[in-house]
């Protein structure tokens, strides 16, 4: 080691030890208040939330709305002449709606259906109207 290294280790063990025996007004030290400081604050991600549902089904499944927000169907559903599939509900079908955040909910319901939704930023009504 050379002798300006050794130097520079002896200058910053001294500098850690004047840091560390810093007396506060209370008695404790600059290194007790690292040490206790409190742990940063987190936000949680909003809580899973479900709820009844009636899903309208008519038109095939396809979009749904949860208070203000739109969805839109990941999957549509439809028999092809723009009815529910085999196996659903017409007009409608009973289950529940689960949200997972604030852009994504799932349907599900007795019969094991399950139709993932994402959320339209901004939509202010369905996109089809079925009648």
């Amino acid at each position: 080691m050379t002798r300006k290294a050794g130097q520079m280790i002896i200058a910053l063990a001294l500098a850690a030890g004047t840091l560390a025996g810093c007396s506060q007004a209370d008695g404790s030290t600059d290194a007790d208040a690292v040490r206790t400081a409190p742990p940063p604050v987190r936000t949680a991600p909003p809580p899973v939330r479900t709820i009844a549902y009636e899903l309208y089904t008519h038109c095939g499944i396809d979009e749904a709305r949860v208070g203000s927000t739109y969805f839109e169907a990941e999957t549509p559903l439809s028999d092809g002449s723009g009815n529910p599939p085999d196996g659903w509900g017409n007009p409608t079908q009973l289950g529940t709606m689960t949200l997972t955040s604030e852009t994504e909910a799932v349907f599900t319901d007795g019969a094991g259906h399950e139709v993932r939704f994402r959320a339209r930023p901004g939509a202010r009504a369905f996109k089809h109207i079925c009648s």
